[in-house]
């Protein structure tokens, strides 16, 4: 008896399987005609998977569900299989992998996708807690692979067919050239896969998506409604004083059921600021030449002291700042954590030095006298710097100041290998 699997044909978790057959020389069959919804839902196929899941392998000695579980039996009936390395430490680090691709990366990219063709309820907040789950997970392969051309040894492993595939509905679907561009060694893996023989093989031409689905209808909650109570048309009218229209119960449980007004943050509670931080934003963005005289100038016209503040933030760990890429992706990453307080700062970063370990410093202007308890509390990367609030008396200060807004180079004696702004 063959190999039979039991899926549609553009399923990505069959398609685990079907890779690691193409690589280890394994015939499987896709079943003919399936029909999700319908083939999966026959006594037959729920003799093979109770609960109706896709894909299901039919072996000579039964059936085996659970992608992973499939792709690990059809890598293993070929004997010393290089899919599963060459040592007990390959082995145990493509599971690591197979596991970290399918519980940090696949489940997010799910977590994102389903809410939005409406397989879900659509929750805002759970969307962008998935988003940054997500591009944590990524930051963390792409830290790895700015070494590594696999995710272990030096050829393709099940881990990389398994870690692919789950890449593959992100990037087709979910993760645009702008998402991505975040993680440039995650793109350069994933394109150097999905074009290996094997893998363009079952995938076909990949093309990665330009947009992200608009939101569907998602499914709500189900609400248990009262049956509407028969009319009684044999009995007469009865008269009754007229008594204020109540609610309807429907109407009663809606108002239930609406979310409370979000909170406000503390720092729209401020008395108002003569200083107008989209203004100063825009002069930023908009002066190309004379910056000193022109934006520079305009931004301490602009300053209010007494609605913002000026801090000074130094990276503790920079002797851990060896690798360019790295330590860029790093400072990268903390600026889109600090995208939820955008409304109240505008922040610079420099990454100094010519050579390593490289040097992180950066300047922030926030609403407020302090730095913004929000953002501490959410932003994990807070932590990870020395922050020193700005004395504008100090007239040293306040030209440090003035040369990190402009990116002066040097910097304090060094040349600067990038200056990312925040605005």
């Amino acid at each position: 008896m063959a190999l039979v699997l039991h899926t549609g044909k553009t399923n990505k978790n069959a398609y685990k399987t079907l890779i690691a057959a193409e690589y280890s020389g394994v015939k499987v069959e896709l079943t003919q005609n399936f029909e999700m919804g319908v083939s999966n839902k026959t006594p037959e196929f729920l003799k093979m998977n109770p609960i109706g899941k896709v894909p299901v392998l039919e072996t000579p000695d039964g059936p085996i569900f659970e992608s992973n579980a499939i792709a690990r039996y059809v890598t293993r009936l070929k004997a010393d299989n290089p899919l599963y390395g060459s040592s007990p430490i390959e082995y145990g680090l493509i599971e690591q992998w197979i596991d970290f691709s399918s519980l940090e990366i696949d489940t997010n990219i799910l977590h994102w996708f389903r809410p939005r063709i409406g397989r879900a309820v659509y929750l805002p907040p759970f969307e962008e807690a998935s988003i940054a789950a997500l591009k944590r997970a990524l930051g963390a392969l792409n830290t790895h692979l700015d070494s590594n051309t696999f995710l272990v040894g030096h050829s393709v492993t099940l881990a990389d067919i398994v870690t692919t595939c789950n890449l593959y509905l992100g990037f087709s679907q979910l993760m645009t050239k702008s998402f991505t561009s975040e993680f440039p060694h995650v793109e350069r893996y994933f394109w150097t896969m999905v074009n290996q023989p094997n893998f363009s093989k079952i995938l076909g031409e990949v093309k990665q998506t330009e947009s992200v689905p608009p939101v569907q209808s998602a499914k709500k909650p189900y609400q248990q409604k009262e049956p509407a109570k028969p009319k009684q048309k044999d009995e007469p009218k009865k008269e009754s004083k007229k008594e204020p229209a109540k609610p309807k119960e429907t109407d009663v449980a809606e108002e239930e059921e609406a979310p409370k007004p979000k909170p406000k943050n503390p720092l729209d509670l401020l008395p108002p600021s003569k200083m107008i931080l989209d203004e100063w934003k825009r002069l930023y963005s908009n002066t190309k030449t004379n910056f000193r005289e022109v934006a520079i100038k305009g931004f301490w016209d602009m300053y209010d002291p007494e609605g913002y503040s000026l801090w000074f933030c130094d990276y503790k760990y920079n002797d851990e700042n060896t690798v360019s890429f790295v330590t860029l992706n790093k400072v990268g990453g903390f600026l889109q954590r600090m995208d939820l307080a955008r409304k109240y700062a505008f922040g610079k970063m420099l990454v100094i030095g010519s050579d390593p370990p490289y040097k992180v410093k950066g300047l922030w202007l926030f609403r407020g006298q302090e730095v913004p308890q929000f953002v501490i509390d959410e932003c994990y990367d807070m932590e990870l710097y020395e922050w020193k609030k700005v004395d504008i008396s100090d007239e040293a200060q306040k030209e440090r100041v003035n040369q990190m807004i402009e990116d002066q180079e040097p910097f304090e004696g060094e040349p600067l290998l990038d200056a990312k702004c925040f605005k």
